[in-house]
């Protein structure tokens, strides 16, 4: 249900938007590496303007979680010691010896 719900309210809308953007922005634009000589051919890229935005927007998501990655690495890294450190203490209780059953205490009345 709430993939339903996420699909209909998030999804659907941003879909509308990208779509009406790109055609929008079906214009062909030069896309050059060369600041010094704009006009070189073999350093000139020309494609729709909505395949770049679209580019860049891929990439800024592809560094975002990267770098998103990375700075969570000091949590995933204390989680895995703790996962350890909890796996050392079940092993080194089923491998103690059963503790002698002493005198137990009466139950409470009302």
């Amino acid at each position: 249900m709430l993939n339903r719900f996420m699909l209909i309210v998030v999804f659907v809308p941003l879909a509308i938007i990208l779509i009406a953007l790109a055609v929008a922005n079906r214009e062909l634009v030069s896309f050059t590496l060369d600041p010094f000589n704009p006009g070189n051919p073999a350093l000139t890229l020309t494609l729709p303007l909505f395949i770049f935005l679209f580019l860049a927007l891929a990439i800024g998501m592809i560094v975002g979680s990267m770098a998103t990655w990375v700075r969570q690495g000091h949590y995933r890294k204390l989680a895995r010691q703790r996962g350890a450190e909890a796996e050392n203490l079940r092993q080194s209780i089923s491998r103690a010896p059963a503790a002698p059953q002493g005198p137990t205490l009466p139950k409470p009345t009302n």
